[in-house]
């Protein structure tokens, strides 16, 4: 297996000792005849979960395969979203024909606004959940003329001068979710989207046939969702979880409060048409769970009376055993619904003793933590807390574990395979489940974002590396600099700050006062003194240094301020504060 990452720069090693093709393969004799080779690459995906954003091109043609967003983590201070670098897609927008979308998740839709902001994307193609989740968003954000918006089927064909483009099946936990088939002059390319084998499913059924048709017709360059890549055996089945969470509902004698990942439609559909079933007043808190609720009684997924919904306000007006809450906060969110009622900090809703409180969800790594302290709050309180656990089985992943794996791969027989959606050590194991069922080494590509596949006459290889790095949205600032605010956001949190004040006279190059040190968040000043008097030292002789150079300027006395007192404070603080000059010039 190729792993074409060199590490210590960052930069991608090209391996050219892709095997070729053979030439008794007579399904692939038209693909050594090219002259122009297909490029296949991702934006983001790829060492990370969220922002799936997927390219192919070939000579004046580009197709995209979703366009995701990422959700910030607790260090990334101030900062709403993270998209990729869509610079290489803007120098070549002429060629850009359409984006093809798996599903309707924010980690594959959510990049869509941003995107569209900065590129011309002619036409977008998604299943009619997706559809409709893009539409929702894009009016958010007053973008619906930017772009069309049309809906596929498992049936359709798009069909373009370099490309044709077909649609199978897959299971995911939202309704609508579905495999791409590009079919390119070097060979056909599938991707997954998300997705697993659920063969008792909420919503349609796979098209396993579908699949080993095309596997048959020929797949060349495969890429499969890795997020699952580490768990061995099968995913378990979205109908085993809702049965499990109906008994929950049985047994429980007060108000029942739910929390649930508002992206797993499913799960969410079927908790609301659960609680409507054994007569419970449904309240729902929390706006990404509002939208999709609103939306799929739009679409008819959810045939629920509008008398079955009662507002937040009005809980008290129920019985305790006719009421279910629905709310966000599974994964222990201070700001979230959940984590507010434990805090007892909701402005309409406190814990009462014999509630009990469902957690449809596992914690996502980093936050078992926080989901902790929560339910250790709700128990306190006197709620019966009941979380995921083997015993209870209230929740299930979205994604295919190993064995299902070996299916997809015993399905479409890829000839090269790049493993996508997951972090570096998911990738990597995915590989190796290739390897292990009819991959040849040498063809699994562990690749980052911006490494490009280049395909051509029967093999594939390692081009150059485009543009891919993470776009930190603050605000509505998508032009990359809030990456700085970033970096000093987390100085200023770990090492605070110092502002340094000094007052000169450009005309005469005078140093007029001792400069003056204020620290706020880095150390106590009362207790520094011998430190301030000295750092006050080291900064006149870096500003005098500087005012007595050929050219002195402003930025000149900054950087010198910088450089010369950072690493003092360094040595005997053990801390990097943000340093702050300060110039007042005398006029």
């Amino acid at each position: 297996m190729k792993d074409i990452i060199d590490k210590s720069t960052g930069q991608a090693e090209i391996d050219n000792s892709s095997v070729e093709i053979k030439k008794t393969n007579t399904s692939k004799m038209h693909l050594l005849n090219n002259k122009i080779a297909t490029k296949v690459f991702a934006l983001g995906g790829l060492e990370e979960i969220g922002k799936n954003t997927y390219v192919i091109e070939h000579d004046q043609e580009i197709i995209m395969i979703d366009a995701g967003v990422k959700f910030p983590d607790a260090g990334m201070l101030g900062v709403s979203a993270v998209i990729p670098d869509y610079s290489y897609l803007l120098e070549n927008n002429n060629k850009v024909k359409a984006l093809f979308i798996t599903h309707g998740h924010e980690d594959h839709i959510g990049g869509i606004p941003y995107l569209l902001k900065q590129v011309n994307i002619p036409i977008i193609y998604a299943p009619e959940l997706a559809a409709a989740l893009i539409r929702d968003r894009l009016k958010e954000h007053k973008l619906l003329n930017k772009t069309i918006i049309k809906e596929y089927t498992e049936n359709d064909v798009w069909k373009s001068g370099s490309f044709n483009v077909s649609y199978a099946a897959l299971n995911h936990s939202i309704p609508d979710a579905f495999g791409i088939l590009v079919e390119t002059p070097n060979g056909n390319i599938f991707s997954t989207g998300d997705y697993k084998f659920d063969w008792t499913p909420l919503g349609h059924s796979a098209n396993v046939s579908r699949l080993a048709q095309m596997g048959d017709k020929g797949i060349e360059l495969l890429l499969a969702d890795s997020t699952n890549a580490e768990v061995e055996g099968y995913t378990l089945g979205e109908k085993k979880v809702i049965e499990n969470i109906d008994g929950l509902f049985l047994k429980a004698k007060q108000r029942i409060i739910i929390a649930s990942f508002a992206s797993n439609v499913h799960r969410i559909q079927h908790i609301v048409e659960t609680a409507n079933k054994y007569g419970r007043k449904i309240a729902v808190i929390g706006r990404s769970l509002e939208r999709i609720i609103k939306i799929i009684r739009q679409m008819g997924h959810l045939k629920i009376s509008e008398k079955a919904f009662i507002k937040t306000q009005d809980i008290n007006d129920f019985p305790a055993n006719r009421v279910m809450i629905i709310c966000t906060g599974s994964q222990g969110e201070p700001m979230a619904a959940l984590s507010r009622m434990a805090r007892g900090e909701h402005q309409s809703i406190n814990i009462i003793p014999g509630d009990t409180v469902i957690l449809s969800s596992s914690p996502i790594p980093g936050n078992r933590a926080d989901v902790e302290n929560v339910v250790n709050k709700l128990t306190r309180l006197g709620a019966n807390v009941i979380e995921n656990s083997p015993e209870n089985r209230i929740h299930t992943s979205g994604h295919a574990s190993q064995e299902e794996q070996k299916l997809l791969f015993t399905l479409l027989k890829p000839h090269y395979f790049m493993p996508m959606h997951g972090d570096y050590r998911m990738l990597k194991v995915h590989g190796q489940t290739a390897v292990s069922v009819n991959v040849a080494e040498d063809n699994v590509f562990i690749v980052a974002n911006g490494d490009q596949i280049e395909m051509l006459n029967g093999k594939a290889k390692l081009g150059k590396r485009v543009a891919a790095d993470a776009i930190y949205v603050d605000g509505k600032d998508m032009t990359g600099q809030a990456s700085n605010i970033i970096r000093e956001r987390d100085i200023l949190s770990k090492d605070g700050l110092m502002a340094v004040v000094v007052s000169i006279d450009s005309q005469q190059n005078k140093l007029l006062y001792q400069p003056k040190i204020i620290s706020r968040g880095s150390f106590y000043v009362r207790e520094s003194g011998n430190l301030i008097n000295e750092s006050i030292n080291i900064v006149a002789n870096a500003v005098l240094e500087v005012l007595n150079s050929p050219k002195p300027t402003f930025g000149a006395i900054k950087t010198a301020i910088k450089q010369s007192l950072s690493p003092y404070i360094f040595k005997f603080k053990r801390r990097n504060p943000l340093i702050i000059p300060v110039i007042l010039n005398k006029k």
